[in-house]
């Protein structure tokens, strides 16, 4: 990844003020197993491409209750948070999108994005991955 993104809901446009001292921070919800193994492929991806740093917290730690103040609730979140240096919070896929974008393979991913429809597919197509995550993926032991 070069960088992280600020994610428009028609437009995805480079921003290089998300992340944390330069880092993108994603918060996790560390019980599920799905999101565990999908943070550990982002980070060896991230390794083999040298992209810029991303902080991941588990949602289930004291840094990601103070990071997201007000927004955070006890027990399983229902979506994935990125969060900037200003504060700005991202839920769901816009959380996770920048990611996928700086992956080898993300520009095809952004020009299937742009086109017609796609993007409002996709926020339901994290939706119902989000519901069902345990029921698929099942809980890290």
């Amino acid at each position: 990844m070069s960088g992280c993104y600020a994610i428009d809901m028609d437009v995805i446009t480079r921003d290089l003020s998300i992340g944390t001292h330069g880092a993108c921070t994603v918060i996790y919800d560390g019980e599920c197993r799905f999101c565990v193994k999908s943070k550990e492929g982002f980070e060896r991806l991230a390794r083999s491409t040298q992209s810029d740093p991303v902080l991941f917290i588990p949602y289930q730690s004291l840094e990601a209750e103070q990071i997201l103040g007000p927004e955070y609730r006890s027990g399983q979140p229902e979506v994935a948070y990125g969060v900037g240096p200003d504060g700005r919070i991202h839920q769901g896929l816009d959380a996770i999108l920048p990611l996928v974008l700086g992956l080898p393979g993300g520009r095809l991913a952004g020009a299937l994005l742009s086109l017609p429809g796609m993007k409002p597919m996709a926020h339901r197509l994290y939706a119902l991955v989000a519901r069902n995550r345990y029921r698929w993926f099942g809980a890290v032991p």
